[in-house]
């Protein structure tokens, strides 16, 4: 279940020149979202069109200064490399993703275009993209949504006044009377501390029994072995890497410090490289999260299509944001419908 299919029957083959466009767009967020890296009020992204035939297939890369991604470099790129990909037959998918390798492109503009490929070779086959890998599922993950770092008490006000069901709560510093209090409530909660935490702030943790109450706690230190090295996958925390895992050669390196790893497409470089991530894991018996960037849903339907082979979803970036200029896959209250359109099912409002 968990192999793409190499070959397919193309319904048909038309010679026609696929064309390559893209735009930066502004997303105003419904509130301050405020993480442990910094503030933000809104966040750019760059949406990326790949079309032929009439069909049009979008990816997506959002700008995080955190990760030093500057959209206006990605556009440079794509001007250098235009003809590149328009000259491209349509293949399958993931021979586009080898051709994409061999481009030498940052991660988050590789998941835009992978994305957008994808999307694209469904619209085209007239498939959406479980069907073109035989995904079948009955049940879906529910997806979290963030509560941003507050004062404690703002964040359980937000976390009692929600109809969500689960919740990511961050944090930016260790507060020992902060995490017993959240212990306390009778919500369905996890943990991210963005990094924020220490060794010191670890150990305490991952050897008090009530910690277990959190669904998982997500990179709690800085990236690097010298850090994660004192982690114990076999204590009361549930540690989940993020940072520490963004691709499928790390994965049995986390083995014995973390038990569930957060897949971003744009971290891994889409959802090729994330469907590789999903098998490795699947077999080193780690819990699969499918985490998003604040995202519209261009982002959000592409990992969407993933939450069949999950144990957590935390995909309410379009639900953060106020002028989402795409249709598609929807997280309704944690609940995730998937859309049946062709491809990724994307369509731009």
């Amino acid at each position: 279940m968990f192999e793409i299919l190499s070959e397919l029957c193309f319904g048909f083959f038309i010679f026609t020149t696929m064309v390559l466009s893209w735009q930066i767009v502004r997303f105003q967020l419904k509130e301050t979202f405020a993480i442990a890296y910094g503030n933000y009020t809104f966040r750019e992204a760059l949406i990326v069109t790949l079309q032929k035939n009439g069909n049009k297939g979008y990816g997506e890369c959002t700008s995080i200064d955190y990760y030093h991604i500057s959209l206006s470099d990605f556009e440079q790129i794509l001007s250098k490399i235009k003809s590149q990909i328009e000259s491209q037959n349509i293949i399958h998918p993931t021979d586009f993703y080898s051709f994409l390798l061999r481009l030498d492109l940052p991660s988050f503009l590789r998941s835009a275009l992978d994305c957008a490929y994808w999307d694209l070779f469904g619209k085209l086959e007239k498939k959406n993209f479980l069907e073109l890998n035989n995904i079948d599922f009955k049940k879906l993950p529910e997806s979290s949504i963030t509560i941003s770092v507050d004062s404690l008490e703002n964040q359980i006000k937000k976390i009692e006044k929600s109809a969500w069901t689960k919740f990511k709560v961050k944090c930016n510093h260790f507060d020992e009377k902060d995490i017993v209090r959240l212990l306390e409530l009778d919500k369905n909660l996890a943990l991210d501390s963005n990094g924020s935490f220490t060794k010191e702030n670890c150990i305490w943790l991952e050897n008090k029994e009530a910690v277990s109450k959190f669904s998982y706690l997500e990179q709690p230190m800085k990236p690097g072995v010298e850090h994660y090295e004192i982690l114990h996958a076999d204590k009361f925390a549930n540690w989940m890497a993020d940072e520490d895992c963004q691709g499928a050669s790390v994965i049995k390196d986390l083995q014995k410090h973390y038990q569930s790893i957060n897949i971003k497409l744009v971290k891994c470089g889409g959802l090729t490289p994330a469907l590789e991530m999903i098998s490795v894991a699947k077999e080193l018996n780690f819990k699969i999260m499918l985490g998003c960037m604040t995202e519209s849903s261009i982002g959000i339907s592409a990992g969407a299509v993933l939450a069949p082979f999950c144990d957590y979803a935390d995909l309410d970036g379009a639900n953060l944001i106020a002028n989402d200029i795409a249709k598609g896959s929807e997280i309704v209250n944690g609940k995730i419908h998937l859309s049946e359109s062709d491809g990724l099912g994307i369509k731009l409002r």
